[in-house]
């Protein structure tokens, strides 16, 4: 489970692919979800993010690249990984990397940030990446230990409005503020113009999801253009 500085050299100005499906869809199977993950390996992702322990340990089995992973516990506040236990769990299903909640919110189990970033090195020496909303929330992941940086949570959590694609500006913020770690753009970024935009306003790596990997969601796009 342990990722190479190498291997994390290695996702420098590439694209990072999430396959995940939501509760109640026909693709929300673990080992569908490695499929994809496998597809996206062959049309060139430098790794995959993945949620779920299960969808986790069989993406392992299917790709030979980095493996974010992620535990969601409920749809509000803290959710993504939003405890020790959860993070710890990520680790132990397989990934390389845990993503988890990077803001400065009171988490569900009372520890801090710090507490749940050392936890999961001491015990299972994976990597964290804090999921921020904020520069603010990225200057503190940083000085917590996180080892990347996240622009996930960018107008999800009240602090910044949410932008129509990719918040360029709180890239660019995050870069210039140079903390030393991986700065990964994620959220709405819905085509290829804007994946290279957030990596010229400063991003290390550009994770892609929906546009990439949620049939329902590019259907409709396709759909109300039509009838539109």
């Amino acid at each position: 489970m342990l990722l190479s500085d190498a291997q994390l050299e290695g996702l420098r100005g590439r694209l990072i692919v999430s396959a995940q499906a939501y509760p109640g869809e026909p693709m929300r199977h673990p080992q569908t979800m490695a499929q994809v993950a496998a597809s996206a390996v062959i049309g060139g992702a430098a790794a995959i993010r993945v949620q779920g322990l299960a969808d986790i340990q069989f993406t392992r089995s299917a790709v030979d690249v980095p493996v974010i992973g992620l535990f969601k516990d409920g749809h509000d506040g803290v959710f993504i990984t939003p405890t020790i236990h959860h993070a710890l769990a990520v680790a132990q299903a397989g990934a390389h990397i845990v993503a988890l909640d990077g803001t400065r919110r009171e988490r569900p189990d009372g520890n801090t940030l710090l507490q749940t970033i050392a936890a999961v090195h001491k015990q299972s020496g994976a990597l964290v990446m804090a999921d921020c909303g904020s520069l603010d929330d990225a200057l503190a992941a940083a000085e917590a230990g996180a080892d990347l940086i996240g622009t996930t949570l960018a107008g999800y959590t009240g602090e910044r409005n949410k932008t129509k694609g990719p918040d360029v500006d709180l890239i660019a913020s995050i870069a210039q503020a140079q903390l030393g770690k991986p700065l990964v753009a994620e959220g709405r970024i819905h085509s290829p113009a804007q994946a290279r935009a957030a990596l010229d306003a400063g991003a290390f790596s550009v994770v892609v999801g929906t546009a990439i990997t949620h049939p329902a969601t590019i259907t409709g796009w396709f759909d109300a253009a039509l009838r539109g």
